[in-house]
């Protein structure tokens, strides 16, 4: 019974430790935590048919380290550089009024985007608590180099 209750505990704290996850939120949403609790924002700046964007989620932003980091220290945003989220940033905004939903592959880029500078995909951006681009990080990075760069 011992060794069952072993394993039982065993299974359990490796099954946590694998579900550990980046609490990813909306813009708005991490907007609104800034106001509470002064933290910078870490955005993932995505697209859909991105695979070094894709290869980040798998490999980086699963890396529990870098989950720890993230979830301690940031407000965690994934943006979709394409999509149609409404951003109210600064006063300002922004939209995607040319996204097509009938487009496969490659779309519109939003507004924010453009606002941002991203230089290409992906893009990891960290905005302060005052609402300043601190940091623009381009491409694939493994988990000891994002751990490095913020």
């Amino acid at each position: 019974m011992k060794k069952i209750i072993v394993l039982f505990s065993l299974a359990l704290l490796s099954f946590s430790a694998q579900a550990q996850e980046i609490k990813w939120m909306s813009f708005s949403e991490a907007i609104a935590a800034q106001k509470k609790v002064a933290k910078p924002i870490f955005m993932d700046v995505y697209t859909d048919w991105c695979g070094p964007c894709k290869m980040l989620d798998r490999n980086t932003f699963s890396d529990p380290g870098v989950v720890s980091h993230i979830n301690q220290n940031y407000y965690a945003v994934k943006f979709n550089a394409e999509g149609t989220e409404e951003i109210n940033f600064n006063g300002k905004k922004f939209t995607n009024p040319n996204f097509d939903p009938n487009r496969k592959g490659r779309n519109a880029m939003h507004e924010f985007t453009g606002f941002l500078r991203v230089p290409g995909y992906p893009s990891m951006i960290v905005i302060d608590e005052k609402g300043s681009v601190k940091k623009t990080m381009v491409g694939y990075k493994t988990p000891e180099q994002l751990r490095a760069d913020i």
